[in-house]
């Protein structure tokens, strides 16, 4: 059979590859004539061909369990069988439970029940292919009945009419837990008409909305936001104990009695076809992981699943011949064999070429499209022997007797597979909204320091106004309205000391601004002097993108976020003007700093230049070199490194190809920054982990090539406060985005105890996965490596620290990633940098020695990958903790999803990242007035120096009797209500109104009267604003303005439908009732006919002001 000659991006291809193994081996008909009991089996099944194999079959058998030994593989062969046809693939995980600790539900439970929702729902005659691969591990483990899961789902749908009132009762007896904001699943919240639910075997949390006792609407809604992405007419919720996998508790219903068990046979149609991939292998891993497991009450055997299956059809596959009654040989070869270099690749394809077809398949159009080229020299490609193909598969085969050659990025560039989860939800990018606690510090612009106490409701002549309590030296408080709350920012000072409480009406709050002020204003001026030099320097002008740099951007396999497409679009902007590049790229563990600089280093090189990267370690520079070279494989890029893991032969080579610009790219330590080093012509710098530099190092590489262009990363977040502060004098990239594939680390403080660390460390071996421990004395690692054999005898461990040989650190570091142990135990030299998917568990031993960032840093070691990972930071049995090492830990277990893990190391980081970036000698100014008053002093007087009007404000103080606040039961959540109403209190546009009227609309319901003021007035601030109006206040007759532009008020005056009377140069009165002139009988004007000045709510009072106001500034 000959490949489609269809367009250049066919994508049928790959089915037909299905036909050709159907035509050669006659799977499908082998398949559907065997019956239950039947020994058959097929040979020759290795790679993606596992998929092939079971796209075939689903053509005959439209139901299909591929049981695989490996737990990778699972999701392997589930996202090949999509490209071979199955659009249908779902894996089944292994459930490993929980920490034991706060979490309800895992990620990879949520899956396991969606697989069963699906099989259950299965209808009997439905021919559409449905492929569920599960690894062995995860097929042996029980799940609840289909009966337990009937009994333990409901079905919610539009138009059902049932009361909000019993489905909240069902909630609670299946186990939810009622909040007032959902964050987790197995929660539930309401609020009015609206119910938020948070399923366990669903993706996104539920929002559904009642109109009286009728669901009138299900949305489906986004964590991070609590926003609503799609509307759905019915689903199925289940009960979160239903769930239970893991611990007894969770196995349990509310009353206390056990869930039916039984096995995931229970689930699958008579007609189901099951494939056992590697029998023996599957047998071995199955009797492994039981033997690891203490408590067996949620696993069957091996045996006895196969039992459980009898009824249906079983066939085997193997690589070998296992001499089964039948046995069905797929005549296939590993493409292994063309995993050569580029020339002799050629010279093997041209010769099969002459009697082959050859696939070759490509991620994308583009790398499709760069594969071709890569082969367009060879005769099997001038003869029409090639074609290309679009899809993502783990590897290519060879099917020697259909005469068939498919081959990947994989063999042709030596490329590991990328590992792809499951498509989740863009992650939500990152603020820093004011979280207040009662008893927090916080600084009002006013008055200075003082302690949050709370929210309070506080009747004034007759309304009812919710204030901000602040409290002072002497026990002084202050109320601040709700509406106000931009007076009010977050204490953040960077010092152990508590600072002091200011006084209400003192001079040393004043006098503290001014000295800030003055300390500003000078490094003001320094910023923009260093600017000014900068920008006088003749640098290198990059050529535009290549037609290669479109290639490799389009190469990179995951969705870029939203945050890495506008730091990649600086960069190059940056390369290609002449001034020298000196770009921040700020971002958290994992936001994808090093893509941003790949992209930028690439450009770099085919623009004909050198590229140096400075990184803080060896093992970072390991894995960089790896990384770099693994991206960059398709095309003719050299990459070599320079750190003491070369041996100085090594080194000599690689200085010498640097210095006659045969290598394009150097990785390496602060070795790069010698004094023999010598490039050809080295045009970008990348600086990576940069606030682990001293100044002295990165200073040296800029003077000795103060031309080239600089590109620094740094893992310090920096708010958006400072990077708004610095536009214009500081050239910053923040990645504020988490990738969508990332899950949070579940986090979790505990004391060392040899049960737990078995427990966790045999969970994470069941699955396939590896161990991080970070011990940080060299001295006494063997004893911890041999107390841990003794509480897990089964394990691999391998240990590895700084002071170690040259070489052999870098061979633990490659043994590791090639899974040849099961746990790292090392120092923190796998803080930074260190990217292994497999690695999905991490203790931490004396984590009270640690910083938050720290902290944070190791935790971000673990999580890279779609399984749920999980922390364990421990600290000695008996050892009692200062306050702030408890302060630390409880922050940082607490705070662990991927945002708010980001929010929660704030605390330590937003300080540092002000250091870096403007000096210690600002430390002091920071701390005296707290972080948001510092940035915002700084960016006044960068405006100042740069001759701009100061940023347009619509800060207008407005104190009218209007009762406008977001009542308890309307907004139940106080974090959210006090972010609520600084967004408010921050609203800068119409448009932004408009979209946070439609944020409460949908998250809270219809907006009760007080709610919808609160919006009123801050459509007046904008009016107002508009104006050049400062505040607006009123007495017993009058509406008050106070001005600052006496013309624009007179034009106001003439073109309002109100009376305007303006009594001075800073005052101008709106009358509360209409005036009638002495002596006449003029009715009062019609225009005053809506307003209802005596309403007790105050709406009058805003319509007034908003009908003279809310006309156009023109």
């Amino acid at each position: 059979m000959t490949l489609s000659t269809a367009g250049p991006l066919h994508t049928d291809r790959l089915h037909e590859i299905v036909d050709l193994l159907e035509r050669h081996a006659r799977v499908g008909e082998t398949v559907a004539a065997c019956a239950p009991g039947d020994q058959v089996a097929f040979s020759g099944v290795w790679g993606s061909l596992r998929a092939v194999l079971a796209a075939a079959a689903a053509r005959r058998c439209p139901n299909v369990l591929m049981l695989l030994p490996q737990a990778a593989d699972a999701d392997i062969v589930a996202g090949d069988a999509i490209a071979f046809g199955i659009a249908d693939s779902l894996a089944l995980p292994l459930s490993v439970g929980n920490s034991g600790r706060h979490a309800l539900v895992d990620g990879d439970l949520a899956e396991r029940l969606q697989v069963l929702q699906k099989l259950r729902n299965r209808q009997p005659n439905d021919s559409t292919p449905l492929l569920v691969t599960a690894y062995i591990g995860g097929a042996i483990q029980l799940v609840p009945t289909p009966e337990q899961m009937e009994a333990s789902s409901r079905t919610l749908a539009q138009g059902d009419v049932i009361e909000m009132d019993e489905v909240r009762r069902w909630l609670d007896d299946s186990g939810f837990v009622s909040t007032t904001a959902v964050q987790l699943p197995g929660e539930y919240a309401t609020r009015g008409g609206l119910m938020d639910v948070y399923s366990v075997d669903q993706p996104h949390p539920l929002r559904i909305e009642w109109f009286g006792d009728e669901i009138e609407s299900i949305r489906k809604f986004d964590l991070g936001s609590q926003r609503s992405i799609e509307s759905i007419k019915e689903v199925e919720i289940t009960a979160v104990g239903a769930a239970g996998q893991g611990t007894d508790d969770e196995s349990h219903d509310h009353s206390g009695n056990p869930f039916e068990l039984g096995p995931i046979s229970d689930y699958l149609p008579d007609d189901t076809l099951v494939i056992l991939v590697e029998p023996h292998d599957c047998k071995l891993s199955a009797a492994s992981m039981l033997g690891r497991t203490e408590d067996h009450s949620h696993f069957t055997d091996f045996q006895t699943l196969l039992a459980s299956m009898s009824h249906l059809k079983i066939v085997t596959a193997s690589l070998l011949n296992e001499g089964a009654e039948t046995t069905i040989d797929l005549q296939s070869t590993s493409a292994d064999g063309f995993a050569l270099a580029l020339e002799e690749t050629q010279t093997r394809i041209d010769t099969v070429a002459a009697d082959h077809d050859i696939l070759l398949v490509g991620d994308t159009p583009s790398d499709s499209g760069r594969l071709m080229e890569l082969l367009s020299e060879t005769e099997a490609s001038r003869s029409g022997h090639i074609k290309p193909a679009v899809a993502q598969i783990s590897g290519g085969f060879h099917l020697t007797a259909a005469k068939t050659l498919v081959l990947t990025g994989a063999e042709l560039f030596h490329r590991s597979p990328v590992r792809r989860g499951k498509t989740r939800a863009p992650g939500k990018p990152i603020t820093t909204s004011m979280q207040l606690e009662p008893g927090d510090l916080v600084v009002h612009l006013s008055h200075g320091i003082g302690l949050y106490r709370g929210l309070d409701h506080i009747e004034k002549n007759g309304q009812h106004v919710e204030h901000l309590v602040i409290e002072y030296e002497g026990g002084s408080k202050i109320y601040v309205p709700a509406s106000r709350i931009g007076l009010i920012q977050r204490y953040v000072g960077g010092t152990k000391n508590r600072p002091k409480l200011a006084k209400v009406g003192g001079q040393s709050w004043v006098r503290q601004k001014k000295a800030a002020e003055s300390a500003v204003t000078d490094m003001a001026s320094e910023l923009l002097e260093l600017q000014a030099k900068r920008t006088g320097r003749q640098g290198i002008a990059f050529d535009p993108d290549h037609i290669w740099q479109q290639q490799f951007d389009a190469s990179f396999p995951y969705q870029e976020t939203p945050d890495q497409v506008t730091a990649i679009a600086d960069c190059k902007d940056d390369m290609e003007k002449v001034k020298p590049m000196d770009r921040l790229i700020c971002g958290d563990v994992g936001f994808g700093k090093t893509e941003v600089a790949m992209r930028a280093a690439f450009k770099a090189v085919t623009s004909g230049y050198q590229v140096a990267v400075l990184v803080p370690t060896t093992v970072l520079a390991e894995q960089h070199f790896h990384n770099f070279r693994n991206r960059m494989a398709e095309f003719p890029v050299r990459i070599e490194k320079l750190s003491r893991f070369c041996s100085p032969a090594e080194q000599r080579e690689t200085l010498k190809d640097l210095k006659s610009g045969k290598v394009d790219i150097v990785v390496g330590t602060h070795r790069i920054a010698g004094k023999d080093i010598k490039f050809s012509n080295l045009g970008l710098v990348i600086i990576d982990e940069e606030q682990r530099f001293g100044v002295g190092i990165k200073e040296r590489l800029k003077n000795k090539h103060s031309t080239v262009d600089v590109l620094t990363l740094s893992a310090t977040p920096i708010p958006r406060t400072l990077h708004m502060a610095l536009v214009g004098v500081r050239d910053i990239s923040n990645l504020e985005t988490p990738p969508a594939e990332r899950r949070s680390v579940e986090t979790v403080v505990t004391r060392w105890d040899d049960k737990l660390i078995r427990s966790a460390v045999v969970r994470e071996l069941n699955r396939g996965g590896q161990i991080f421990m970070v011990h940080n004395r060299i001295g006494d690692m063997d004893a911890i490596a041999e107390k841990i054999r003794n509480i897990v005898p089964e394990i691999r461990i391998v240990i590895g620290h700084g002071q170690m040989g040259e070489g052999e650190l870098e061979q633990v570091m490659v043994d590791f990633i090639e899974h040849k142990y099961d746990m790292l135990l090392a120092t923190t030299i796998i803080e930074s940098g260190l990217d292994i998917p497999n690695a999905n568990t991490i203790f931490i031993d004396d984590a009270d020695h640690y910083g938050l960032s720290d902290l944070h840093q190791l935790r971000g070691r673990v999580g890279r990958y779609k399984h749920q990972a999980f922390c364990y930071m421990m600290v000695a049995p008996h050892k009692h903790l200062s306050p702030e090492a408890s302060k630390r830990l409880r922050a940082i277990e607490e705070f662990s999803q991927m945002g708010a893990g980001f929010a929660i190391s704030m605390r330590d980081l937003e300080i540092r990242g002000a250091g870096n970036l403007l000096g210690s000698q600002q430390s002091g100014h920071i701390a005296a007035i707290g972080y948001e008053m510092y940035c915002q002093l700084l960016e006044d007087a960068v405006r100042q120096m740069q001759n701009l009007p100061p940023a347009l404000s619509a800060d207008v103080d407005i104190d009218l009797p209007v009762e406008a606040y977001l009542a308890p039961e309307y907004v139940p959540d106080l974090r959210h209500k006090i972010d609520l109403y600084r967004r408010i209190a921050k609203i800068e546009n119409a448009d932004e109104i408009a979209l946070i009227r439609e944020e409460l609309l949908d998250r809270f319901g219809p907006l009760p009267d007080a709610a919808s003021r609160m919006l009123e007035l801050a459509e007046l601030r904008l009016d107002a604003a508009a104006w050049q109006i400062a505040s607006i206040t009123s007495d017993a007759r009058f509406i008050v303005l106070n001005y600052t532009q006496r013309r624009r008020v007179e034009f106001l005056a003439k073109q309002s439908p109100y009376p305007v009377r303006i009594v001075d140069s800073r005052r101008a009165y709106i009358p509360l009732r209409p005036q009638k002139k002495p002596g006449t009988a003029t009715p009062p004007p019609k225009n005053y006919s809506d307003i209802d000045i005596d309403d007790p709510s105050g709406a009058g009072f805003v319509k007034l002001a908003r009908g003279v106001l809310g006309n156009n500034a023109g």
